[in-house]
């Protein structure tokens, strides 16, 4: 017993004792830092919080808008709202726009990284799997919606951190608790503008 008690004693000491991770990130549409701690946040939390607004644009209700420069998607609910999500969006060089439709929808995405990709990262010493099966550890997160025939998506993140920063390879990242939410109110098919 004595052990048991010495034991968790250590394990206590050992939680209290570690160290948070922290990260800083530019959040364009408030022009200020925000630091965000990585560790004892919940992971699929944004460190933008989501939050219904005001929408007088010309895009009917269902479309879904990504600002890339101001690092936000709004989904269009109609009657003059809209819902507004933090999101990661393309490093330089990597930025694209466009229109496309929502083709296909997935839980918990399996990732193959395109060959493109692959080479890049090998080229900086890093090599990435050809596949690896969705779950929390996935760069993809809990949920994917695809964007026609490219290679983008909107997609959950195991780095939450991130939302707010132009960090991907031209995917628009969500944190996974904003990902399933929008994942629940949009149907394949549903068109998606993509602006610059």
């Amino acid at each position: 017993m004595r052990l048991f008690r010495l034991l968790a004693i250590t394990v206590a000491a050992a939680v209290i004792a570690t160290p948070t991770l922290a990260a800083r990130y530019f959040d364009p549409a408030t022009k200020q830092w925000i630091d965000y701690t990585a560790h004892g946040v919940p992971s699929g939390k944004s460190p933008i919080p989501r939050k219904r607004v005001r929408y007088d644009g010309p895009y009917k209700p269902g479309t879904v808008i990504i600002d890339t420069s101001e690092r936000r998607l709004y989904h269009v609910l109609g009657n003059g709202r809209a819902m507004k999500y933090g999101i990661g969006v393309g490093r330089e060089g990597f930025q694209w726009a466009g229109t496309q439709r929502i083709s296909r929808k997935a839980e918990w995405p399996g990732w193959t990284p395109p060959p493109q990709m692959r080479a890049r990262e090998r080229r900086k010493g890093r090599i990435l799997p050809a596949h690896m099966p969705g779950g929390p550890n996935n760069p993809l997160g809990a949920r994917a919606l695809y964007l026609g025939n490219t290679l983008y998506r909107i997609h959950g993140s195991n780095e939450p951190w991130t939302i707010g920063t132009a960090v991907s390879s031209g995917c628009i990242r969500m944190a996974n608790d904003d990902v399933k939410h929008l994942y629940d109110k949009i149907n394949i098919g549903a068109k998606v503008v993509v602006k610059r």
